[in-house]
């Protein structure tokens, strides 16, 4: 009789077991949902060209804000997108974005020379600039960053050091911090999990 329930019991805890695998296989696999929507916007290249929110629908996006002049955390930040770019070679539907938060400074001639010194494809990897209030307000209020300049000391700029991924339709997905460990490789998987999404998805839509 003993061993009948024995049995009885080990069925049900495989029961359990095989439940919870399927229910966070589930969850494992399903869309984070929104965070946000990034609203339009229209910069200016490092090879001087327009880019429009419209430019970047159907792609998959990284955008992370720095200044050429930054004396913290920006090339940190910019050697992590060089060592994304390099593995996404292939990956015709995925853009990288660097926005300058000191566009007075940082024009298109100033953006080309700092993304030769991490060996940046324009096709691939977009550096802007653009009019100092829509920077600010495209920031802070569009993409929800922190930001607060100081045009007589850049030192003293505080900054976002985030990544945030976009998905094809336009919307925040994840946001990632520069300090997590293993960042590159969670960005990769980021950036691969979004581009097996079908482009207009509305489930996705907030």
């Amino acid at each position: 009789m003993a061993w009948v329930i024995a049995f009885l019991i080990a069925i049900i805890l495989i029961a359990g077991a095989a439940k919870l695998f399927r229910s966070s296989e589930r969850k494992s696999s399903d869309p984070l949902p929104p965070i946000g929507t990034v609203p339009d916007f229209r910069f200016t290249t490092q090879d001087g060209k327009p880019l429009t929110r419209n430019d970047l629908l159907g792609k998959v996006w990284v955008i992370d804000f720095f200044f050429t002049r930054c004396p913290g955390p920006c090339p940190l930040m910019s050697s992590r997108l060089a060592e994304i770019s390099k593995e996404l070679k292939k990956a015709k539907d995925v853009r990288l974005v660097s926005l300058s938060i000191d566009p007075d400074h940082d024009t298109p001639e100033v953006l080309k020379e700092y993304a030769s010194h991490f060996g940046a494809d324009p096709e691939r990897w977009i550096f802007l600039t653009g009019p100092k209030d829509r920077v600010q307000e495209f920031t802070t209020k569009g993409m929800l960053q922190a930001l607060s300049t100081d045009p007589t000391n850049p030192a003293a700029t505080v900054h976002s050091t985030r990544f945030l991924v976009i998905d094809r339709e336009g919307q925040i997905r994840i946001l990632r911090k520069l300090d997590e460990p293993e960042l590159v490789q969670k960005l990769l998987i980021d950036i691969g999990s979004l581009l097996r999404e079908p482009f207009g998805k509305s489930s996705l839509a907030p």
